[in-house]
């Protein structure tokens, strides 16, 4: 199940479970969609990996998986990307596609 993590790993934008602007990669690093484009280019700084939209956990309980059941992470994970450390990973997979990393 998502951890629905509450804030973008770089800059530190509120990410809501509602939010429409999260994007995680297959180990849910989570990112605004603004970091994503421009500083990450689509390359996640901790695995390499792209970014997918992050999907939202209903409010309303109808099935018993539900936000209240189930709720969003509030531990805060703020580690802005050293963006030296990140050129040399970005540069190898930038003009890669995701799905062929």
């Amino acid at each position: 199940m998502l951890e629905l993590r509450p804030v973008c790993e770089n800059c530190g934008k509120d990410l809501p479970n509602s939010s429409n602007v999260a994007m995680i990669c297959t180990f849910e690093c989570t990112f605004c969609s603004d970091c994503v484009t421009n500083v990450l280019h689509n390359v996640c700084p901790n695995c390499g990996g792209g970014f997918e939209k992050r999907p939202t956990r209903p409010t309303e309980c109808i099935t018993q998986d539900c936000l209240k059941n189930f709720p969003a992470k509030t531990e805060k994970r703020h580690r802005p990307v050293d963006l030296e450390k990140f050129k040399l990973l970005k540069d190898h997979y930038l003009y890669i596609d995701p799905r062929k990393r």
